[in-house]
């Protein structure tokens, strides 16, 4: 048997959507389990030991109708069993068509009904709090594959963990001291928490544990994080190693592997850091939906939203507010967390 995956989006779609291919390996040992998934996203199931097989869904087949086709023809050439389609978007709408598969599942939707052979209706509340993750296994139901809750896992090879530890090493860091990363910035704007409140943040984090702090960016971002260190008291900045990070995602993952806690925006950083087991104090975007993705909390993994504190606000759903991202951010300053903050951080240094 052969079985297709698609999940054309972001990291963390990436990552939560793997979970189904220990799903399906627990049912079908001997099938061959492949990944259509974009370029830039494959650190994150890199090593994967339950995916036999990626396939790349370039900027080439993106940008090109001609490219688009291309794909679509060599996923129907691999003769696929079953394609389980979690994107669901035109480009997979189209591969998922030319593959011929007997066995086609996604999301219902009313206009891309006729491809899929299974239509499978989202829920719309959790029973578990971890909605994406239900979402996503409610997918097998129709291979008969009633499963428990799984959690995403990032695979890393001993050379990376003993690499990053070198490396970690070479620029001064006691592995024997507390080290915290933060995910100073979000994927955009909307989704990033104001830089004087986030370095509110930071100056905590630094009280409450003397921790040695790492900032999460990359190079094109830098100016914004010079920002956000700035805003930082002296006494912060002086702990905070500005200048080491992961040159790539791999190496983010690996130098997160030795933090004893990743704190920030809520995003693809916090999703990779829950996977690796590091505790995780996330704070979300006003108009993002918390309840489907604060995934797996407990003590150690925490998520506010200014929905917590001012339920009053929401009249209607979040991500109607998109476009207020900003104004709402002013009303979510940091003393409303700030004691959960402080006993997140009691627990992650016990």
């Amino acid at each position: 048997m052969k079985i297709l995956v698609i999940q054309q989006k972001m990291i963390g779609d990436v990552l939560t959507s793997s979970i189904l291919f220990e799903a399906l390996r627990r049912k079908y040992p001997n099938a061959q389990l492949h990944y259509l998934i974009n370029e830039h996203t494959f650190p994150v199931v890199q090593n994967h030991p339950f995916i036999d097989q990626f396939i790349f869904f370039t900027k080439a087949a993106k940008n090109s109708k001609k490219e688009l086709l291309k794909l679509a023809l060599s996923v129907k050439a691999s003769k696929y069993d079953v394609v389980i389609d979690v994107y669901s978007k035109l480009s997979s709408n189209i591969i998922t068509l030319f593959s011929a598969a007997k066995t086609k599942i996604s999301y219902h939707k009313t206009y891309t009904t006729f491809v899929y052979t299974h239509n499978v209706k989202r829920k719309k509340a959790s029973e578990s709090k971890s909605l994406a993750i239900e979402n996503r296994l409610q997918l097998l139901e129709p291979l008969d594959i009633d499963t428990q809750l799984i959690k995403p896992k990032i695979y890393l090879s001993d050379d990376e963990i003993e690499q990053s530890k070198v490396f970690l090493k070479a620029h001064g860091i006691n592995l024997e001291k507390p080290i915290v990363m933060i995910g100073v910035l979000g994927s955009g704007a909307n989704k990033t928490y104001p830089h004087q409140y986030i370095a509110e943040v930071i100056d905590t984090v630094f009280t409450e544990t003397n921790a040695q702090i790492l900032f999460n960016y990359i190079p094109k971002q830098k100016e914004l994080a010079e920002d956000i260190y700035n805003n930082c008291n002296k006494e912060t900045q002086q702990a905070i190693f500005f200048n080491v990070f992961g040159n790539s995602l791999r190496e983010f993952l690996s130098i997160t592997h030795h933090c004893n806690a990743l704190i920030g925006n809520e995003g693809g950083a916090v999703n990779m850091a829950k996977a690796l087991s590091v505790p995780t104090f996330s704070i979300f975007s006003p108009w993002i939906d918390k309840a489907t993705w604060s995934l797996f909390e407990d003590e150690k993994n925490i998520s506010v939203h200014l929905k917590d504190f001012k339920p009053e606000i929401y009249t209607k759903p979040e991500k109607t507010f998109k476009n207020d991202a900003d104004k709402l951010y002013k009303k979510f300053t940091p003393n409303l967390f700030k004691e959960k903050l402080v006993c997140f951080l009691k627990n992650i240094k016990n």
